[in-house]
C-alpha cells in the first residue's frame, strides 16, 4: 500500500504543477463564457444604419398592423407626394433598425410604383420595398425587394409580421370585435412535469440539460484525459526502466498507481470548472433577474445529482480502464491512439440510444441497454429523469458497471505484466490472450 500510495502521489503532484494544466485549469472556464457571451453580444449588434423599408399597401389596411408587428412606436406623419408617379408619400415609422414609409397609391398604374421605387431602390434612396397586392387576402402574393439579400434576419421578422397581421386582419374582417381579437391573440403558456410514484411533480426539462451535461463532460474528459491515461501506462516502456521497476513493484499497484493519480488530477480539475460555472451560472441569473428577466435553477432533487456522479465516475474508468488496456499492449502513443477511436466511437454509440430510451424508457430494450457498462452512464440516467425505474435496476446497473471496471483493470494489469517487457512491437489480440492466461 506505501509504494502503490507513493506512486499515486507522484503522478498527481507532478501533473498538477504542470504548466498545462495549470493554464487549461484558469483558460477553459474563460473561454466557454467568452464563447458563451461574445457570440450573443456579436449577433445583437446592430451595425450601420436602419433599413429603409418603403410599403404599398395595396389592402388599405394592412400597414398600421405591419407597423406594431415590427413594434414601431414612433410615427410622423410626412405627407410628401412622389413627383414621379403621384404616389402619395404617407407615414414614416421608426424603430431600432427598421424604418417603415407607406407610399399611398392613388390613380396611378401599380407598374409605374414598381419603377418608381426600382430607381429610388437603385439610387440608394430606400433599401427595399414591399408590395401587397389589393388580393392578398384571396390569396395574393407579397413582393419583397432589396439590395441586400443576406439579412436573413430582417426577412424572417418581415415575413413573420406581414403573417401575423394578415391573420389578424382577416379575423377583424370576419366581425371578430377587438376585445375577442386579444383574446385569441394571448400567448399560450406550456409546462412539462412529471409524476412520480411518490405524486410529487419534476421538473423533467432539467433533467435532460443535466443528462446532456454529463455525457459531453465525460465525452470530453475521456478525449482529454485518456491520451494522458495511454501515455501514462506506456511512460516505462519507452524509458525502458520497467525491468527495474518491476523488481522492486508489482505491476498491478504500478499500474493502478499510475490509472488513479491521472484520474485524480481530471477530476480534480473537473471539480475546478463545476465550482467556476456554479458561480458563472448563479452570477447570471441574479442579473438576469435584477433586469426583470425571468431566469431560474431548474428543480432536481438532490438524489438525481448523486446519481449523475455515480454514473459519470462509472463512465470515466471504464474508458480510461480501457486506454490503460490498450497502452499496456502497445509500446508508443501514437500506435495507442490509433487504437482508442473505437473507445470514443463506443462512447459516442451510448449518445445513439438516448431517443428511443427516453420515448420508451420502461421498455426491455431500455432495460438491457441500460444494464450494459459502456452504455449506461448515458442510458440509465436517461431513465432516471424520465421515469425513474425501480431502485434495484439502478443499483444492478452501477454494480454490473463496477464490476466491469474492476474485470478491465485485472485484464489490463495481466497484460501490462507481459507488455511492459515487450519492445518494439505492438502485440495482438491473440497474443494478449496469451498473456492473460500465462502471466
Amino acid at each position: 500500500m506505501r509504494k502503490f500510495l507513493a506512486i499515486l502521489k507522484r503522478e498527481y503532484v507532478q501533473r498538477l504543477r504542470a504548466k498545462m494544466f495549470i493554464v487549461t485549469t484558469i483558460m477553459f472556464p474563460l473561454a466557454m463564457a467568452l464563447f458563451s457571451i461574445v457570440p450573443v453580444v456579436i449577433m445583437g449588434m446592430d451595425v450601420g444604419s436602419p433599413m429603409r423599408l418603403a410599403v404599398v399597401d395595396g389592402t388599405g389596411k394592412l400597414f398600421g398592423r405591419l407597423r406594431n408587428e415590427l413594434g414601431n412606436r414612433e410615427t410622423a406623419s410626412t405627407g410628401e407626394i412622389n413627383p414621379a408617379t403621384g404616389g402619395d408619400v404617407g407615414q414614416t415609422s421608426r424603430s431600432q433598425n427598421l424604418t417603415l414609409e407607406e407610399v399611398h397609391v392613388s390613380n396611378v398604374a401599380q407598374g409605374d410604383v414598381k419603377a418608381d421605387l426600382d430607381r429610388r431602390l437603385r439610387g440608394n434612396e430606400i433599401d427595399g420595398f414591399l408590395l401587397l397586392p389589393s388580393d392578398l387576402f384571396e390569396g395574393g402574393k407579397v413582393q419583397f425587394f432589396r439590395r441586400n439579400t443576406g439579412d436573413v434576419i430582417t426577412t424572417r421578422r418581415v415575413q413573420q409580421a406581414i403573417r401575423s397581421a394578415v391573420r389578424e386582419q382577416r379575423l377583424v374582417d370576419a366581425n371578430v370585435n377587438a376585445k375577442t381579437l386579444a383574446a385569441l391573440s394571448q400567448p399560450l403558456d406550456f409546462e412539462t412535469s412529471r409524476i412520480s410514484s411518490s405524486g410529487q411533480e419534476r421538473d423533467a426539462g432539467g433533467g435532460f440539460a443535466l443528462v446532456f451535461a454529463v455525457g459531453f463532460i465525460m465525452y470530453l474528459t475521456v478525449l482529454l484525459y485518456g491520451q494522458v491515461v495511454l501515455g501514462a501506462i506506456i511512460e516505462e516502456k519507452e524509458t525502458r526502466i520497467a525491468e527495474i521497476l518491476f523488481s522492486s513493484i508489482k505491476p498491478f499497484t504500478l499500474m493502478m498507481g499510475k490509472l488513479l493519480g491521472v484520474s485524480l488530477v481530471a477530476l480534480t480539475q473537473l471539480a475546478i470548472w463545476g465550482i467556476a460555472f456554479a458561480a458563472f451560472t448563479l452570477y447570471g441569473v441574479g442579473v438576469l433577474a435584477s433586469k426583470g428577466i425571468p431566469a431560474n435553477i431548474p428543480n432536481i432533487p438532490l438524489v438525481f445529482y448523486i446519481y449523475f456522479v455515480l454514473f459519470f465516475l462509472l463512465g470515466y474508468f471504464v474508458y480510461s480502464t480501457l486506454y490503460a488496456l490498450i497502452g499496456s499492449a502497445v509500446t508508443t502513443p501514437q500506435e495507442g491512439g490509433q487504437l482508442a477511436m473505437p473507445i470514443v466511437l463506443l462512447l459516442v454509440v451510448g449518445f445513439y440510444f438516448f431517443l428511443p430510451v427516453s420515448r420508451s424508457p420502461d421498455s426491455s430494450f431500455a432495460f438491457w441497454i441500460s444494464l450494459v457498462p459502456f452504455f449506461a452512464p448515458i442510458t440509465m440516467l436517461v431513465r432516471i429523469v424520465t421515469q425513474t425505474p425501480p431502485f434495484w435496476q439502478i443499483a444492478l446497473s452501477l454494480i454490473i458497471g463496477f464490476s466491469t471496471t474492476g474485470l478491465l483493470m485485472w485484464l489490463a494489469s495481466r497484460v501490462y505484466r507481459v507488455g511492459m517487457l515487450m519492445y518494439g512491437k505492438r502485440a495482438s489480440i491473440p497474443e494478449m490472450l496469451r498473456w492473460v492466461r500465462q502471466s
